[in-house]
């Protein structure tokens, strides 16, 4: 009768047997088991939030992104001595004719104080014709609440076809709560460069009808935005018949860069052309910071659950020493030994993994619910549009960086699993018998 195991292939059964059983710890055996399961719940925490925080950076990324190209466009167009451009109207069709260009808009902005019998606030005036203004697809959507009646249809969709001829204005959600003005009432603008006059220039004043009220879904846009039609712009701010700027919509925003030149020389000598990525750089970098900085915290919970298992195994290795050298005279040969410990280490960090890819998932699709019940326990918003600019809780799943989350999670705990199984396989079998 031999003494030597049955079956000593890499992997064999007899290797899964024994590292299972040890993943099943007995009672005197139970601070490992404890250490086990830390290390577990750290790993499925770690990946869990990793993916958590990729995917709320990722929707908050393209959300806010959307929201200000949506405003602002891709490129603006304007004069650097700040002049109205008078041939606006030619500029925008040879900007139009060049390739990519899917839109370009006409602006006439300035800076007003809104007053009403409640509150006065700063604004941002944007006057647009009716053609432009019914392409904005932040403005014209099922939030939008309008007055102006439409002849001819009996659809009750709301629009701002008829905003020219209506001479009223367009503001944002948060300005009218704060304000407490509805559709039909009317509101005070205020511009700081009026008529000059014998005593000096006086301020311009002129009141205005509520006509829509419109909730683009950013905070800063819905409590400081008017939009009025560009002839009562023209009229307010004394542009004459000229525009202040020229929005540009292209088909690939990230590759609007490029096209700079083309744009420049549409325009004209005088005109000079700003794209977002200029316009918002600051901003964009410090997301991007944040997010790098985040990740490589959350990640750290990763490597510390790792450690975990490395001191579980160290544990584990010497509590069943003579086992392993039980094991070794039986014909276990080194390689079976580490690999058994491998194994062990290998399922608290692949199943810690996977718990935490599903608890992540898990959350990214009900991020706005959980914020909600929050909010509803504690009777804070954890989210406050005024702090975060997003009335809701973005958060968008990249299946690639996933991949690598995952990949990255169980790299660390397969690696930390190495260095213990090695120290079990050299364990010296008379050497740990010796006390026994």
């Amino acid at each position: 009768m031999s003494s030597s195991l049955p079956d000593t292939r890499p992997f064999a059964g007899f290797e899964w047997m024994l590292a299972l059983r040890y993943l099943r710890a007995r009672r005197r055996e139970g601070f490992i088991s404890v250490i086990s399961l830390f290390s577990f719940l750290g790993i499925a925490l770690g990946v869990g939030t990793l993916i958590v925080v990729m995917s709320v950076f990722n929707g908050f990324h393209e959300e806010l992104l959307g929201k200000i190209l949506g405003f602002s466009g891709h490129a603006s167009v304007y004069r650097q001595d700040q002049d109205p451009i008078k041939d606006y109207k030619a500029v925008q069709d040879r900007i139009s004719k060049v390739a990519g260009v899917t839109r370009v808009m006409s602006l006439v902005e300035g800076q007003a104080m809104v007053s009403s019998l409640k509150t006065a606030t700063g604004s941002l005036v944007r006057g647009v014709s009716e053609e432009d203004i019914v392409k904005l697809p932040a403005i014209n959507n099922k939030d939008l609440r309008t007055a102006i009646a439409v002849p001819g249809t009996l659809d009750d969709k709301p629009t701002l076809i008829g905003f020219d001829k209506a001479g009223g204005i367009a503001i944002g959600e948060g300005m009218a709560r704060r304000h407490q003005v509805g559709l039909g009432n009317t509101i005070t603008l205020i511009a700081p460069n009026g008529p000059d006059t014998v005593i000096g220039i006086t301020p311009r004043i002129r009141d205005y009808t509520v006509v829509a009220i419109f909730k683009m879904g950013m905070s800063d846009y819905d409590d400081g935005v008017v939009y009025m039609p560009i002839n009562e712009a023209q009229d307010f701010f004394s542009t004459d018949s000229g525009a202040t700027s020229l929005e540009i919509m292209v088909d690939d925003p990230d590759a609007v860069q490029t096209k700079l030149a083309t744009l420049l020389d549409a325009a004209g000598p005088d005109l000079t052309v700003q794209t977002w990525q200029s316009r918002n750089v600051a901003f964009f970098n410090a997301l991007a910071v944040e997010r790098n900085v985040v990740i490589m915290v959350v990640s750290l919970v990763v490597l510390v659950a790792a450690l975990n298992i490395i001191s579980g195994l160290f544990m584990l290795v010497k509590d069943k020493g003579s086992n392993i050298a039980i094991l070794r005279t039986m014909g276990a040969t080194k390689g079976s030994i580490m690999r058994v410990f491998f194994i062990t280490g290998a399922a608290i960090g692949t199943f810690g993994t996977f718990v935490g890819l599903v608890l992540g998932l898990i959350i990214c699709a009900n991020a706005n619910n959980i914020r909600n019940a929050i909010q509803w326990f504690s009777g804070v918003d954890p989210f406050n549009p005024e702090l975060y600019y997003l009335a809701q809780l973005p958060a968008k799943v990249d299946y690639t960086q996933t991949f690598w989350i995952v990949f990255f999670a169980l790299v660390m705990s397969y690696l930390a699993t190495l260095y213990p199984s090695w120290k079990a396989a050299r364990l010296d079998p008379v050497e740990a018998l010796r006390y026994e």
